[in-house]
């Protein structure tokens, strides 16, 4: 029955985005409400989902995807505030609420309030990137808030892990909370690098750009299950191994690459849909759960408003204390970069988000400690981690956009890098081609004619194409052929062009000259280019 649903549930948030996206509504907030209204229709089943389902086969995709397109380079220029937001607040943040719910529901031990504390912890930074991206959030802003999505869920699953096997009574591979911490980072590191070193060698020896897009779209789940399988962090094996395949992402062939941009572009809206579609249908449910645990709905659902009250209120609290004036002048000092201006931090801190992980941690709590007795408060925490995921989101997801628009976030310093980061590229790819062209018109085809090899110079240096021509003058035979023979030429010297365009932008990625966004970029339009004029060429010798 779950299989059909899941499916029901896909078909009909598929139009529901369409619908949402005609109307330039944020299809986020709309699959939420619809699903929490389609949760009260009667007889409407229970869409209930394992948590390892959850995180083994939604999580990283996901991860996994934001991961490649992450850049390194500024990974390492904002180290410091991802990991102030991503180790940081989520350690915060759990002992915030751990104390606050520890106080103020009855319900939870400390043990059992701490657990909250890390249930609630970790943001899902999906939509707040994907609505900064479209009203124009500056890169610096939109690649803090990636990494700090990207980072902390391995921080609040690990800490998820020893509040509840402190609580259970269960035992871990490392009894001491900070060497078990240290090892789950340590251990999913190792196995991201490896499973990504793995794949990476096996491509370079596969020739079949379907099977080498079936491994990578294989790589997220086989690190996550290999790392949780040792007791390690998966998410962080996933994030590793994104990571590394991205940055060696021009190792692979063209088709490779152009497959699995359209593959985990359709796969991320697909997940996503999917994700917010079913937050919104566990509304109902969750109710009933609190009403035959015996608890009074409206108590339980205002301990979840104030708890939702402190997850807001800490995050801005914690955002503009680590980026004082002070900080960033020091920080300015060291890294030799300016810090986010104050319109800026107040995107930062209203970007909180919560998402499924949220949901997933909350439902994988086990209902019996090790002694047999039932686990302090599930019931309790699960409703307030439904009530902070769907509050953030529509209290803050909502309003987003609105404060993302009134305020002025543009960073001219920024703009200014990235212009001359473009002007850059172009200036490497312009000298390699002339330097590809002036080899080529040393050393002819063999067999070319002299005469349609100038005039093939001649079109690829104005990016004229050739292949219009060709199909205007299929009626005649003779003129056919002879512009095919031009062609063929024309899209053999492009693609040598193509070439060494694309090993000059990488050299100069690899000695630190481009970011990784600007490479990515400039290569992606000559990746279909030179794939397109190597089909002309196949069907040319067809």
């Amino acid at each position: 029955m779950n299989g059909t649903l899941v499916l029901l549930v896909v078909i009909v948030s598929i139009a529901v985005t369409s619908l949402a996206k005609r109307r330039d509504l944020q299809v986020p907030l709309v699959l939420v409400a619809v699903g929490s209204a389609a949760s009260f229709i009667p007889g409407m089943p229970r869409l209930e989902l394992e948590p390892e389902v959850i995180l083994g086969l939604v999580l990283p995709p996901l991860l996994y995807s934001a991961a490649v397109d992450f850049s390194m380079s500024s990974l390492r220029r904002n180290i410091a505030p991802i990991l102030r937001l991503g180790v940081g607040l989520v350690l915060v943040t759990a002992f915030a609420v751990g104390f606050f719910a520890n106080w103020i529901v009855p319900e939870l031990t400390l043990g059992a309030a701490f657990v909250l504390g890390a249930v609630v912890s970790p943001t899902d930074a999906v939509s707040a990137v994907t609505v900064g991206r479209k009203l124009g959030l500056p890169r610096r802003v939109l690649a803090i808030l990636t990494g700090e999505g990207l980072l902390n869920d391995a921080t609040a699953l690990t800490l998820f892990t020893v509040g509840v096997s402190a609580v259970a009574g269960t035992r871990v591979v490392v009894e001491q909370p900070v060497l078990f911490f240290l090892y789950e980072v340590v251990g999913g590191v190792a196995v991201g690098v490896a499973m990504a070193t793995v794949v990476r060698l096996v491509r370079a020896r596969m020739y079949d750009s379907p099977l080498e897009t079936v491994l990578g779209l294989v790589l997220p789940f086989a690190a996550y299950l290999a790392a949780e399988e040792i007791h390690t962090s998966g998410v962080l094996a996933v994030v590793v191994a994104g990571f590394l395949m991205g940055h060696h992402a021009t190792d692979v062939s063209i088709p490779t690459r152009l497959q699995e941009r359209s593959l985990w572009a359709t796969l991320d809206m697909l997940l996503e849909m999917f994700v917010f579609a079913y937050m919104g249908l566990q509304l109902k449910f969750v109710i009933d759960d609190v009403a035959d645990e015996g608890l009074p709905v409206h108590h339980v659902f205002a301990y979840g408003f104030a708890v939702l009250a402190v997850v807001i209120l800490v995050r801005p609290l914690w955002v503009f204390l680590n980026w004082g004036p002070l900080r960033l002048r020091f920080a300015a000092r060291r890294a030799g970069t300016t810090g986010l201006t104050w319109k800026q931090q107040l995107v930062v801190s209203w970007a909180g988000m919560r998402g499924v992980v949220t949901l997933a941690a909350a439902g994988g709590i086990p209902v019996l400690t090790a002694s047999g007795d039932p686990f302090p408060g599930r019931g309790v925490i699960q409703a307030i981690a439904f009530v902070v995921a769907v509050g953030t989101l529509l209290i803050q997801g909502a309003t987003i956009p609105f404060l993302i628009d009134r305020l002025d976030v543009a960073d001219p310093a920024e703009a200014e890098r990235v212009r001359e980061q473009t002007e850059l590229a172009r200036r490497v790819a312009a000298v390699a081609a002339d330097r590809a062209l002036a080899e080529v018109a040393a050393s002819p085809p063999p067999g070319a004619d002299p005469d349609e090899f100038v005039r093939a110079l001649n079109r690829v240096r104005v990016s004229v194409r050739a292949q219009a021509q060709v199909e205007e003058a299929e009626g005649d035979n003779e003129s056919a052929t002879r512009l095919r023979k031009a062609g063929t030429v024309f899209d053999s010297v492009r693609r040598r062009v193509l070439q060494a365009q694309r090993s000059a932008l990488i050299e100069a990625r690899d000695e630190g000259f481009l970011d990784d966004e600007v490479l990515r970029a400039e290569l992606e339009s000559r990746d279909i280019e030179e794939a397109a004029a190597e089909q002309r060429v196949r069907r040319r010798r067809g």
